[in-house]
């Protein structure tokens, strides 16, 4: 039994595809639950929704959409049904039931859907003098490389002296894209090994770094998965980068994804992909260096601070 073979329906290999290339047609919001209520955990930046007043923590008690003929309470609704209601073409109209935080009584919300484009790649400055960058990766999509660039530039134009890259929750996405970004810093060499029926394909450093040398922790959980676990175990693998936080997901296999006449899809495992150490992590995951759970009754992000103190002892990194 393989779990990541998988039939996709239209809608659902939409969504897929939606999520890789980082933009849709939706309204910009991150949901989730509170208390089992569907809610909004954070509004996304200059989409519809934050100008109609949508605030994290608002709960949503009713989807309607005419023109689909959506018209649903919330309650047990599952994530992809909801995100599947509110989702939709640029333009058109979704109503929203919201009950506001703090509230009493209900508002209904007619929010006008446009393209939403979400980043993969965030940067912030940590540290007690700030000169360490937190360089988050959500997922490996079509904007990631870009987005990293970009990020890439600021680290070395305020002259960081460290860096830690944040793999939490972050499921993975293409493989070349986990290739390029490691690429910066791993000068040469072996990132991946690709296992199929037939042979074994070996991949490499796609270009020259910028990264090279600079002092760089990890931070990874059980939502690393896949692509992220390739780059954090190559930079463990090769550099000696330590992983702070938990063990990974464990997903060593690879999909090739096929478009059907339907407009659906199928994800077919072709092959596992190995470490450069030749280790398949399948079901295992990575272990962590240094174990660190994250409290989620405090509002300190624990797995950082011990990252950012982990990160005051390496020097620089030297290839293995």
């Amino acid at each position: 039994d393989d779990p990541y073979t998988s039939f996709l329906a239209p809608t659902d290999n939409q969504r897929s595809k939606e999520d890789l290339s980082g933009e849709f047609g939706g309204v910009g919001i991150s949901l989730g639950f509170i208390d089992k209520t569907l809610a909004v955990m954070a509004p996304l930046p200059n989409n519809p929704a934050i100008k109609m007043g949508i605030k994290a923590g608002d709960l949503i008690l009713h989807i309607k959409d005419e023109k689909t003929g959506v018209d649903i309470d919330t309650v047990g609704i599952g994530l992809l049904e909801a995100v599947n209601s509110i989702r939709g073409e640029q333009g058109t109209p979704v109503t929203l039931t919201i009950l506001h935080e703090g509230a009493n009584s209900t508002e209904e919300i007619e929010i006008v859907r446009d393209t939403v484009v979400v980043a993969s790649v965030e940067l912030e400055w940590v540290g007690s003098d700030g000169k360490t960058a937190l360089i988050r990766l959500m997922k490996f999509g079509e904007r990631t490389l870009p987005e990293w660039r970009v990020a890439v530039d600021e680290i070395l134009d305020q002259q960081a002296t460290g860096v830690i890259v944040d793999f939490r929750n972050n499921p993975g996405g293409y493989l070349q894209r986990a290739i390029d970004l490691v690429s910066d810093f791993i000068p040469d060499g072996v990132v991946v090994q690709q296992r199929g029926k037939d042979r074994t394909e070996t991949f490499t450093v796609s270009r020259r770094g910028r990264l090279i040398g600079m002092p760089v922790v990890a931070l990874v959980n059980r939502g690393s998965a896949s692509a992220s676990e390739i780059m954090a175990g190559a930079m463990r693998d090769r550099l000696g980068v330590q992983l702070v936080g938990e063990r990974t997901f464990g997903k060593g296999t690879v999909q090739e994804a096929q478009d059907l006449i339907s407009g659906a899809g199928l994800h077919v495992t072709i092959a596992e992909w190995l470490l450069p150490s030749g280790d398949n992590i399948h079901g295992d995951g990575l272990e962590v260096d240094v174990e660190v759970k994250d409290d989620p009754a405090t509002e300190e992000d624990e797995q950082v601070l011990r990252a950012i103190e982990v990160l005051k002892e390496v020097e620089g990194v030297a290839v293995r």
